[in-house]
């Protein structure tokens, strides 16, 4: 919320100076984010003085240049050397002295500086409209009139507009704060409450009002008074639809807003004055001279402003004529209903637009409209007249015309104000303070509230309209608190607690438990976002995808249904920052649709390596993430949740370069996979990624599957041998594992491939796989004759079954 400082203080009954309004404001919680300066003019003119030319001859050394003396209210005239062409004797001119800073319209700041030119000396500079942020013209000096006064400063001359502008941080529950009225408001019960004395807000309404004539008034129907519960309107004829005055367009384009015109203008002015947003009619568009609040078949056609033409939904509350729509209700005007440079009569619209119903609509067409930020947040309903008055008398003094009948307000079922309850003890307890009951009756009155009873230990207030969020006695608590200063809370000297014991879930249990491992082995955890860019997936994928609706950005159009891409997503920032040996890991959703309204989730633990995982260091070289070592992990992290007995199944038709599954009986637990480069490169990735992706919910189901026992450990020894077998080129240890489970040896305890030896000495086409075997009894000391058979048993399985020669 933006928020002027002049504005503002129109409504003060006291000064404040900016600094400390910005205290106050944050003291009762209307965060300042920012206080900024504002100058219509750069620089503000300073500096700069109104000077007369005295004399004007040409330059001895340059043709196009000439040597002025100018007089600028000091004791001598200045002599300054000028290039415009329009430069004569007798001028009154602005003029840049030596130490002056000017903002020209383009480029940098320059400060004036003594000069020599051609051998002339020059004491400042006479200035154009462009070199001192005047305007874009630089065809020749300004010229002012004959009564502008020499010596003058150049600020009080044209006295360019100042401000003070505030950037207020609302919660979404603030509305009675977006506008300057609102925000005095709350201002005035600080000052009243701090003060001990009364300050009331000055009211922007007028007191009395009175048509100027009493003109046939355009009739008003209300169809659907659950979606529109007030709608007042008032018409002016004979405006004349021209250009603001200066004091409205300095106020507009202080808090950002571009001027228009005085209409429209207006229009936006009294939404930021008071929070109550208008919309003006072209009064002989209106058909009939009836104006209908209702709803439209869906599919309705309908040319909005912008000029793009829109289909209404059954739900959209519309305002038409006696033909058809004019304007999407509290959301955005129609192209041929609006006001134009040529209209001259107008129907001026106030009205109370059902919030959940504006918020639909606006989101529905993509309209986001400081009209629909209002209304959907609720506007003040009790002021929906006196808005209408005020901006009608300020249509009639800026653009003419007449108020040409009486106020139409259509107020069908009016509600009481809301009362509630507020208990003194009670307002102890949530707050830690004894206040006075005098003082939460001061501040509760000074915002708007209305005592309805009063007892021992009991307040009843009847809660104004412009603040809908109150329902509760905590509510009334946080106005009490916010308006003395949440820094005035007393701290008491002691705090009681009673110390937390968290116990983790099964399913946290694990999460946590796998993200030790993986911190241990040095990885960080990431968060990337579940809402990510549709390009990165094919048509096959996103036809399986759940798109948004209304998405924030084009970037962000569909949930994920991989959490791959979001991932290089962060591996590409840290890579383009030369940051490149990444070890990640991620917990997430990821999100499908089979069908309308089929919605499924399916939740992921997921690793991201690449880079090095060993860097240079005197001890050794650098060692690069390798799918063997992505391999490992994922073995490690399944080994963590108790899953010992998997197989792997290696996917040949697959996009990347490798995919591996990796299975848990017939169920796929976990995917282990090498990117493919194309993939990479649409990131612009330059080094290899290997991601893993584990179900994490299958995961859980396998784990709580088993349980833990306990071994008393082994008192004889363990015995290792070595076999080095010569096998096809083809062979792989998943192979040499199957055989080794074949045999059933329940001795063995631990196989290790430790070398793979390739050779034209070995033969055609052959590789030795280095086996190392761990053997073990638990019941006695293994003799060589039982390890020897047990070897035997594994050899004869290897020759039969991979053709296998051992070597000697």
């Amino acid at each position: 919320m933006t928020i002027s400082y002049n504005w503002l203080a129109e409504y003060l009954p006291e000064r404040v100076d900016p600094e400390r309004l910005s205290r106050i404001l944050t003291s009762i919680g209307l965060e300042v984010e920012s206080l900024e300066k504002y100058e219509s003019i750069k620089g503000g003119l300073r500096g700069l003085v109104i000077g007369e030319v005295l004399e004007c001859v040409p330059h001895p050394n340059a043709d196009k240049l000439r040597v002025t003396k100018v007089n600028v209210g000091g004791e001598a005239p200045l002599q300054i050397v000028c290039g415009a062409p329009n430069v004569a004797a007798g001028q009154k001119v602005v003029v840049a002295t030596v130490g002056t800073t000017i903002y020209p319209s383009t480029g940098e700041p320059l400060t004036m500086k003594v000069a020599k030119i051609r051998g002339e000396e020059s004491f400042g500079m006479i200035c154009a409209e462009d070199e001192i942020g005047m305007g874009q013209s630089h065809a020749g000096i300004m010229v002012l009139p004959e009564t502008a006064q020499v010596g003058q400063s150049a600020t009080s001359y044209f006295q360019p507009y100042e401000d003070w502008i505030y950037e207020i941080g609302l919660t979404p529950n603030r509305m009675d704060a977006m506008s300057h009225y609102g925000v005095a408001r709350d201002v005035c019960a600080y000052l009243t409450h701090h003060n001990n004395k009364d300050a009331r807000v000055k009211s922007p309404f007028p007191s009395t009002f009175k048509p100027d004539q009493g003109g046939q008034p355009i009739e008003v129907h209300i169809e659907n008074t659950d979606a529109c519960q007030r709608y007042a309107g008032v018409s002016i004829k004979g405006v004349t639809v021209q250009e603001s005055p200066q004091w409205l367009k300095d106020r507009l384009l202080a808090i950002g807003l571009r001027p228009i015109n005085n209409i429209v203008d207006i229009t936006n002015f009294v939404l930021h004055d008071t929070g109550q947003p208008l919309h003006a009619f072209d009064a002989d568009a209106i058909t009939g001279n009836t104006v209908i609040v209702k709803n439209m078949p869906a599919g309705t056609p309908f040319v909005t402003l912008d000029e793009k033409e829109r289909r209404l939904d059954a739900e959209d509350l519309v305002i038409a004529n006696a033909e058809g729509p004019m304007c999407i209700a509290g959301v955005f005007g129609g192209l041929y209903s609006g006001v134009k440079n040529t209209t001259t009569n107008i129907f001026l619209e106030s009205a109370w637009f059902n919030p959940i119903t504006t918020r639909r609509t606006s989101f529905r067409h993509g309209l986001r409209t400081d009209a629909a930020t209002r209304f959907e947040k609720g506007v003040d309903i009790s002021n929906t007249v006196n808005v209408l008055k005020r901006a009608a008398l300020l249509i009639r003094e800026i653009a003419g015309g007449e108020i040409a009948s009486d106020i139409i307000d259509i107020y069908p079922n009016p509600e009481a104000k809301k009362q509630v309850a507020l208990k003194y003890h009670y307002l102890k307890k949530l707050s830690g303070k004894n206040y006075h009951p005098d003082a939460v009756k001061r501040i509760l009155t000074s915002l708007g509230f209305e005592i309805v009873k009063e007892g021992m230990d009991e307040l009843w207030v009847a809660v104004p309209y412009s603040k809908p969020d109150i329902s509760l006695g905590a509510d009334i608590v946080e106005e009490i608190l916010r308006i003395d200063g949440l820094d005035n809370i007393d701290i008491p000297t002691a705090i009681t607690i009673s110390p937390a014991i968290e116990s983790l879930g099964f399913k946290e249990g694990m999460r946590e438990k796998l993200a030790g491992y993986l911190v241990g082995k040095g990885f960080n955890e990431i968060l990337t976002n579940s809402i990510t860019n549709s390009k990165y997936f094919s048509e096959e994928v996103l036809a399986g995808s759940v798109k948004m609706i209304n998405n924030l950005s084009v970037e962000l159009d569909v949930l994920r249904p991989s959490m791959l891409e979001t991932g290089l997503e962060s591996i590409a920032y840290n890579s383009n920052r030369k940051n490149s040996n990444l070890l990640f890991f991620e917990t997430g959703k990821t999100y499908h649709q089979s069908g309308v309204g089929n919605y499924s989730e399916k939740e992921h633990f997921c690793a991201y390596l690449t880079g090095n995982i060993v860097t240079d260091s005197w001890q050794g070289k650098a060692q690069a993430v390798d799918f063997y070592i992505a391999k490992g992990v994922a073995e490690a992290l399944l080994q963590s949740a108790g899953i010992g007995n998997f197989s792997y199944v290696h996917k040949t038709q697959s996009k990347h370069a490798i995919e591996l599954e990796v299975l848990a009986g017939k169920q796929t637990v976990a995917t282990i996979i090498e990117v493919s480069r194309e993939q990479l490169n649409a990131f612009d990735i330059k080094q290899q990624v290997y991601f893993i992706d584990i179900d994490f919910l299958l995961l859980l189901e396998l784990a709580g599957q088993k349980k833990i026992t306990y071994r008393e450990v082994p008192r004889f020894p363990a015995v290792q041998r070595d076999l080095a077998l010569v096998v096809p080129r083809s062979t792989t240890y998943e192979a040499l594992q199957a055989v080794i489970a074949k045999t059933k040896l329940p001795k063995l305890q631990q196989v290790r491939l430790f070398d793979i030896f390739e050779s034209d000495k070995l033969g055609p086409d052959k590789k030795s796989m280095a086996v190392n075997f761990t053997f073990q009894d638990e019941e006695k000391t293994l003799t060589d004759k039982e390890i020897d058979g047990m070897i035997g048993k594994l050899v004869a399985g290897f020759e039969k079954e991979l053709s296998a020669e051992i070597r000697k």
